[in-house]
């Protein structure tokens, strides 16, 4: 049966056993590290944590840690007072720590926290407290953290690029999300679920056969779901006829991402081998 989580689509086991996880740990009082390549749904699965904890009537802040300048990141986290820097507030300003006391933040990319406020934010964590940019009294908070990465951070510890002691403090339980092309099982659901949105959306009729279905269990999916998203807002425009064919699909990604790189065949001849593998299955079903 299909479990549908904020339009997340899946019915393979291995994201029940994600969502399982998900839904066990949101229970407790306790930071959560979600791991997993980029585009897999890793803040569909923070906001699952955040909907079924006790914290789910208090706010959830999320903060993209690689898009607000590194200048800019911890007056955006801790606040400021007022008079803090030129330019600033002249009443200052709250920051997403004080936004968040009482509920949940969500980190996403904490990977890329620059070093020089690991500290600060590591403080904050162990003494439940702050302190605004350019001020001198401690602020008490209460927040629950959920952190996100693509990146390894095991190895960035390693290489000096991240406090072990902050590692550990946000890795308290870790949920790993895998990747698309390691649970197949949800390709063809999640391909229908965006077929069936963007048909809405698009006022339109169309969609998949039987070949362009099999390919789509044979791509790879490097950008995981948000390129199975985009591909098939790509075909709806795209295509000429309602059936979506797997010369379809074939012609609407990208090109580099069809070749093995560990095979010398040029593009026509990997797509003849597809197509043969892609027929083999079909008369085997």
């Amino acid at each position: 049966k299909e479990v549908n989580l904020e339009e997340y689509v899946f019915e393979s086991d291995e994201i029940k056993k994600v969502l399982s996880n998900a839904v066990k740990v949101a229970k407790y009082e306790c930071n959560v590290l979600i791991t997993g390549e980029s585009g897999v749904g890793k803040e569909i699965f923070a906001n699952g944590i955040y909907k079924f904890s006790k914290r789910n009537h208090g706010p959830y802040v999320k903060i993209n840690c690689s898009s607000i300048p590194e200048n800019l990141l911890e007056s955006e986290l801790f606040g400021y007072e007022k008079g803090a820097f030129t330019g600033a507030n002249k009443e200052g300003k709250l920051g997403f720590f004080e936004i968040a006391n009482g509920g949940t933040l969500f980190l996403d990319e904490v990977g890329e926290l620059p070093l020089s406020l690991q500290a600060k934010f590591l403080r904050v964590l162990q003494e439940k407290e702050m302190y605004r940019v350019g001020g001198t009294q401690p602020i008490k908070v209460d927040v629950r953290i959920i952190a996100a990465t693509n990146r390894d951070l095991a190895d960035m510890v390693k290489s000096g690029k991240f406090r072990e002691d902050l590692y550990y403090r946000l890795n308290v339980f870790q949920i790993h999300v895998p990747p698309l092309r390691e649970r197949k099982g949800d390709i063809i659901p999640l391909a229908k679920h965006f077929i069936n949105k963007y048909n809405k959306k698009f006022y339109m009729n169309k969609y998949f056969d039987e070949s362009a279905i099999l390919y789509l269990l044979e791509y790879p999916w490097y950008g995981n779901i948000r390129e199975l998203d985009n591909l098939v807002q790509r075909l709806l425009i795209s295509s000429d006829q309602n059936t979506i064919t797997v010369m379809d699909v074939v012609n609407s990604l990208d090109k580099k991402e069809l070749i093995d790189e560990n095979t010398s065949l040029t593009l026509k001849e990997e797509l003849e081998r597809i197509e043969c593998k892609i027929l083999k299955k079909a008369k085997i079903q």
